[in-house]
């Protein structure tokens, strides 16, 4: 079976430090299935997640009738970027940051090429699905478009559809995001790999002045 669709709720701030996750199949069958999974610390859910997931079927290609999606930019071939002022090291630094169009550190929609440091799990190598779902919760931070040394954007969750299988390591993020008075906003994101796309995600976020 292939994941076609992954949600994740924040509950609440996730600390630095233990967590425990647990995992269950919350709707069985033979060609579609519902996966559930919490993640918790201290005694209390931190995070809940679920995805959608389907059997691979020799189904053939059909590529989308609408307007043409930009071309893909050139595999990263540069050196990784260093962290922008203002953010927050940790994240940051476990992932390769390649820019192809606009960059972090400027407000405005932006390209990027991404690729994890290090594993979700000590010598455990990364599926390609997780390093798909690893940078589409980056979408809102690449596309920003306040100043974060005096706003706040947060997304309390990530949404993220694949049409297909990622492969490989690279992955690339094309993000924009909008905000409107009154303190919501939407970031939105295609996700692609080396091969070419491979879905879209989706944060909605909350806006805020830092006090």
């Amino acid at each position: 079976m292939m994941i076609t669709r992954f949600t994740c709720e924040i509950l609440r701030s996730i600390p630095v430090g233990e967590i425990t996750v647990a995992a269950r199949v919350a709707r069985p069958g033979r060609s579609v299935e519902l996966l559930e999974a919490t993640a918790s610390a201290g005694g209390r859910e931190v995070a809940r997640a679920t995805a959608w997931r389907v059997l691979r079927t020799a189904s053939p290609a059909v590529p989308p009738r609408g307007p043409a999606a930009p071309p893909l930019p050139p595999a990263p071939h540069d050196e990784p970027s260093a962290p922008p002022p203002g953010w927050l090291d940790g994240y940051m630094s476990a992932i390769e940051w390649r820019p192809a169009r606009g960059a972090i550190a400027q407000p405005g929609p932006a390209v990027v090429w991404t690729r994890m440091r290090y594993p979700l799990v000590p010598d455990e190598e990364p599926a390609p699905v997780e390093r798909v779902l690893v940078t589409a919760d980056s979408g809102n931070g690449v596309s920003s478009e306040l100043d974060i040394g005096r706003w706040m954007f947060i997304n309390p969750e990530l949404t993220v559809h694949l049409h297909r299988e990622p492969a490989g390591e690279w992955i690339c993020l094309d993000a924009t995001t909008t905000i409107t008075p009154g303190g919501a906003g939407l970031a939105t994101s295609r996700l692609s790999d080396l091969d070419g796309p491979v879905g879209v995600g989706a944060q909605s976020l909350f806006i805020t002045p830092r006090s």
